[in-house]
């Protein structure tokens, strides 16, 4: 009878493991191999686009710390994350709000917020390419009509970062005014309703029940939104080039850079693993840190 059921449950084990093996194979092709390969070319001597001539150690790792670019690379990402992710959240918290209330025409209002998210990144940034144009530019324009001289956005050291970090909340808004209107609208009406027969008024119920009712949201928001930041690309290869003067040199794109670029796949991979360490870390304290203050329902 023993014999039986071992061999009923490694029948069993062995149809599931059929059924997931598709699965293994693309995680393994496209997520596993990658990340193994990125580890051993960050320890290794790399040349001819891939072959790894022999192991050097910690040399990699030791040559971008001392690097002034990639340090900068790292000054302008935590910056960028700074000028966008607590902008972001507050301008789509505030629309999602807005949105939530029962007023006339509120549903074209929640159109109009949730129609970027239709437009790709690439589409965003030719549009936005064209409004922060130094002489043609709709910025400059208005700028111009209040009799302020123009601002040299995308071609200024001074402005490049900011103008890339308003193109980026721009970009992310429609998600998340999505994501906080959907976490607004899975509130029970009836605490509200509890809270107005006990004398409750606007502003009370939005600190005492929206926020933190919302606060599983919010976390969520802040995390995708952090690790957005730290990953993006597009905008800045299509706005800036990483330019002027490394002003926008994000470490994503330091690590495009360099591989694809001048070719230092090595050094390329000693870089995202930094970046990934950099990331886990983040994500880690903000689970210990900031979980404590989520509310639950």
């Amino acid at each position: 009878m023993k014999k039986t059921n071992i061999l009923y449950e490694a029948k069993l084990m062995g149809t599931g493991g059929l059924y997931l093996l598709p699965t293994f194979l693309i995680l393994g092709v496209f997520l596993f191999y990658p990340m193994i390969t990125t580890v051993l070319f960050s320890f290794s001597d790399v040349e001819n686009g891939g072959n790894i001539v022999g192991f050097i150690g910690l040399d990699h790792y030791i040559k971008i710390f001392t690097d002034p670019s990639f340090l900068n690379s790292l000054k302008v990402t935590f910056t960028f994350m700074l000028y966008t992710v607590p902008l972001e959240i507050i301008i789509a918290l505030f629309l999602a709000i807005i949105a939530n209330e029962k007023l006339k025409g509120i549903k074209f209002f929640q159109m109009i917020f949730s129609s970027q998210l239709g437009i790709s990144g690439a589409a965003s940034s030719a549009i936005l390419l064209f409004y922060f144009h130094p002489t043609l530019g709709t910025f400059n324009s208005i700028l111009e009509f209040f009799g302020i001289p123009p601002i040299e956005w995308l071609t200024s050291p001074d402005w490049a970062l900011l103008s890339v970090s308003l193109a980026t909340i721009w970009m992310g808004l429609s998600l998340n005014f999505l994501l906080l209107l959907a976490g607004l609208q899975n509130i029970s009406k009836d605490i509200y309703e509890s809270a107005e027969m006990d004398g409750a008024g606007y502003w009370t119920k939005l600190f005492k029940i929206t926020l933190p009712l919302l606060s599983p949201t919010l976390f969520f928001v802040i995390m995708i939104n952090m690790i957005s930041s730290m990953q993006s690309f597009g905008q800045i290869d299509i706005l800036t080039e990483g330019g002027p003067t490394e002003a926008t040199n994000l470490l994503v794109y330091s690590i495009y850079r360099e591989s694809s670029i001048y070719g230092n796949f090595d050094i390329a991979s000693a870089q995202a693993v930094v970046l990934f360490v950099i990331t886990f870390v983040f994500t880690m304290l903000q689970f210990k840190v900031a979980e404590k203050r989520v509310h639950y329902q």
